[in-house]
């Protein structure tokens, strides 16, 4: 446990660290930021023929509204805690990169849906974007985090137990399942 502490710590310092380099944020985080956009541009067009990205942010023509995504709002930052407690967790290389991936694109959906709500609660009212944007939405994507480490973790520990043998149900009069007495 002290050990995960320490490189969940560690990693998480230095991805940050690397995530503020001027050419981290020019190659990867911005370009990744106005696809971000573009994704949800796209989503939104579905339902909402008036909504257009450009750049980072997602704008209606229709309403003058447009939601900016932020450092903070693109969800890079909540994949690198992740990514940082998976590869700090005991486990094979492969289920890393699994969860890695998986992780990746489950926090990503659910910041989509993030944006997208935040771009409709602006449209309607300004008190609950700045709700729902500085503490409902955090928590959340934290709590998707936290989730999907759980997940992970939890498939890894089944995967090791199948390849032990040791999935099986334990053998009949062990004391793990419970002693009926006739009355």
């Amino acid at each position: 446990m002290v050990r995960f502490f320490f490189v969940f710590l560690g990693l998480q310092l230095t991805l940050f660290g690397l995530n503020m380099l001027s050419w981290v944020q020019k190659h990867l985080v911005e370009p990744w930021t106005a696809m971000l956009a573009q994704i949800c541009a796209f989503l939104v067009t579905w339902f909402d023929k008036s909504a257009v990205a450009e750049g980072k942010v997602l704008w209606n023509h229709a309403t003058n509204f447009g939601v900016s995504i932020e450092a903070g709002c693109n969800g890079i930052e909540a994949c690198i805690v992740l990514f940082a407690a998976i590869m700090a967790f005991p486990s094979s290389w492969r289920h890393k990169l699994i969860g890695l991936v998986l992780g990746f694109i489950a926090v990503q959906a659910v910041n989509i849906v993030r944006v997208i709500s935040l771009f409709y609660l602006g449209q309607w009212n300004m008190t609950a974007f700045n709700f729902a944007h500085e503490y409902l939405w955090q928590a959340l994507i934290m709590l998707d985090v936290l989730v999907v480490w759980l997940v992970w973790v939890r498939a890894g520990q089944r995967a090791k137990r199948a390849e032990d043998g040791s999935d099986q149900p334990p053998p009949s009069g062990s004391g793990a399942e419970p002693t009926l007495a006739a009355a």
